[in-house]
């Protein structure tokens, strides 16, 4: 059973709290760095890292008079470390701390996404194991069209999933760099050693080449590819949205005694899960905009991306590790009704097994045109008149004079049509 979700470390993640120590974190690191190779004392480095800290109400409150929040952060240091706080921020500028520290929040954003996906692929796997000999209608356009097993949709969903995992193993290594390149990039205060020696205590890459900021393509790949795991939660949830449809229901989210779906008519059974995910999928893909317009910034850096990501970077990575966990919810207490799923495929008297029979008259020596004239003729008065598929099929001389009604019968064999899921198991699961 998935646990009712709570509040998350994605949250506690995205604090002002974490952001500062974050950004404490990078100026120690610095600070020690710095005490190696002989830059600063070592009692001054022993002197920060033992005094060093803050409150985000005194940093505010800073800010306030100075606008500025890395000089308010610094201010705010210097008045717990004492005399040793002229050696931290040494030789950097502002987005040296800000984009290294904002790396560290990117990566662990991703470690915790992460996570919740490995959750979900259990859940998906689970239930496609459970329902693989299951039948219902597949549909193309909205339409019936041929049988499928219940199964391999979480199959499908299962395979675009672990595809997702690795879009964001990707995205994680995209944004774990760091910079200590100074104010153009150039290294004009300090040494690039300095850069890789701090990069590499915090477990980060060094930034081939930066301006003043780490370049924006890497925040920008990490928001589209929160995009992408939105959406595929987005069609998801939509799909069940559809199983609930009162002339389907298929499948419906779980109804928990003492629910209520209406205010006003009691007997309601609301997807308000589904359309939750879907709706919070709008968001992410907008976020992701943000992100791809903050690319392009002039020369060696302004500010237009900084204002932008302090919304989106933090709401993408909540919103998604939220419909992360509520998708997973949702499929692993999502209630099926297999016999709805065969009346269903039995709606339409025999017709989504045109296929087979098409196939059968072809193989009979009807060419295929002659033989797919034959077999919609009988299918579109089935679709106007009613009546039963097969046996206007078998009643039908043309057909009759090729295919016994024997041969007839098999080619509207359920077991046909899932013979092969064994097979596309063995391709996603092994």
């Amino acid at each position: 059973m998935i646990p009712r979700y709570t509040l998350p470390e994605m949250g506690a993640l995205w604090s002002e709290r974490n952001k500062f120590q974050k950004w404490v974190d990078v100026e120690v690191a610095v600070c020690e760095v710095h005490a190696e190779m002989g830059t600063i004392p070592r009692e001054a480095l022993e002197e920060i890292k033992g005094r060093a800290s803050f409150s985000v109400e005194r940093i505010n409150e800073i800010e306030k008079t100075t606008d500025h929040d890395v000089i308010a952060f610094t201010t705010a240091l210097a008045e717990s470390i004492g005399e040793s706080a002229r050696f931290v921020h040494y030789g950097l500028t502002s987005s040296d701390v800000v984009d290294t520290a904002l790396a560290l929040l990117l990566r662990d954003a991703c470690g915790l996404l992460l996570q919740k996906v490995d959750a979900l692929l259990e859940v998906l796997k689970r239930r496609a194991f459970e329902f693989r000999a299951t039948p219902q209608i597949g549909r193309t356009h909205g339409v019936h069209a041929e049988p499928t097993s219940f199964g391999l949709v979480f199959a499908l969903w299962y395979d675009e999933m672990r595809r997702n995992r690795v879009r964001l193993e990707r995205a994680r290594e995209a944004v774990a760099v760091g910079k200590i390149s100074g104010a153009v990039g150039t290294f004009a205060h300090l040494d690039p050693i300095v850069e890789e020696r701090v990069c590499e205590r915090l477990s980060l890459r060094a930034a081939p080449i930066s301006t003043q900021v780490v370049q924006r393509d890497a925040h920008a790949e990490y928001l589209t590819t929160a995009a992408i795991v939105a959406s595929s939660l987005d069609k998801f949830a939509l799909q069940v949205r559809h199983w609930q449809r009162t002339e389907v229901r298929e499948a419906e989210e779980r109804f928990r005694k003492g629910q209520k779906g209406s205010s006003a008519m009691p007997h309601k059974r609301n997807p308000i899960l589904s359309e939750r995910i879907c709706g919070m999928a709008r968001v992410v893909r907008g976020n992701a905009l943000a992100g791809l317009e903050s690319v392009a910034l002039w020369h060696e850096r302004d500010i237009s991306h900084s204002s932008a990501e302090r919304v989106v970077l933090p709401d993408s990575s909540i919103a998604l590790d939220y419909m992360l966990a509520k998708a997973t919810s949702l499929i692993d207490g999502l209630v099926v009704y297999p016999e709805r799923m065969l009346e269903n495929l039995q709606l339409t008297r025999g017709l989504v097994f045109s296929g087979q029979l098409l196939l059968a008259l072809t193989q009979a020596g009807v060419s295929r045109e002659t033989a797919y004239e034959w077999v919609q003729r009988n299918a579109m008065k089935t679709w106007t008149e009613g009546g039963d598929f097969r046996a206007r099929v078998i009643a039908d001389t043309d057909i009759a004079a090729h295919l016994s009604r024997e041969q007839v019968e098999a080619t509207f064999a359920l077991e046909r049509y899932l013979r092969n899921v064994d097979a596309i198991f063995a391709r996603v699961f092994d």
